[in-house]
């Protein structure tokens, strides 16, 4: 596994930015025959000049060092399509405007899928002076209860963290449109339209 800078990111990198090997190492005070070794994998860059060479090749210091340049694809981060992810050794909750790549207690998460309610699952919503009472009929045990309720719309998120012996209810502002989310530690994610 490579964990450094490759001559072939350099190169890769270099070239899309459309730069020569004398315009790079102009850009960041080194000659162009360092530049060239660092191509040709004779030498390697100084640990001091990765910012300044991520930065004059127009990359992070992670894109740099992986040789690969991230293109974001979520650039609108819409709440409503973003996903959750939740730790199943302590129970973190996380929620992200699009996909990632989430790890908490040593375990990789995958993004959870929301289904529809059940008859175990059913999401009851209620609105009442400008709030948004949500219920569930759930067991609320140690070993079985709701982790947490979300309302989630276009432009913003709301989520109340649920531990046992809890009710398995929250008030949350009126927010028309959008959806209504609950965790179930056994069953998973459940969602309702807002």
């Amino acid at each position: 596994m490579n964990s450094y800078v490759t001559g072939a990111a350099v190169k890769t990198l270099r070239e899309k930015k459309g730069l020569t090997q004398r315009q790079l190492a102009d850009r960041i005070a080194v000659s162009d025959k360092a530049v060239s070794k660092w191509e040709t994998g004779r030498g390697l860059p100084d640990l001091s000049l990765l910012e300044p060479l991520s930065s004059a090749l127009g990359v992070s210091v992670a894109e740099l060092l992986s040789g690969e340049q991230i293109t974001n694809q979520n650039r609108a981060g819409n709440p409503l399509r973003g996903k959750f992810y939740v730790c199943p050794v302590c129970g973190n909750v996380i929620h992200a405007f699009g996909e990632g790549a989430f790890h908490c207690c040593g375990v990789a998460l995958p993004p959870l899928e929301a289904e529809e309610c059940d008859e175990e699952h059913e999401i009851q919503v209620e609105i009442w002076d400008l709030q948004t009472l949500i219920s569930l009929d759930h067991p609320m045990e140690k070993d079985h209860y709701i982790s947490f309720i979300a309302q989630v719309r276009y432009d913003r998120m709301e989520l109340v963290k649920l531990y046992p012996e809890q009710r398995p209810e929250v008030r949350l502002s009126y927010w028309p449109g959008g959806a209504i989310f609950a965790y179930c530690n056994r069953h998973g994610l459940f969602r309702v339209k807002g």
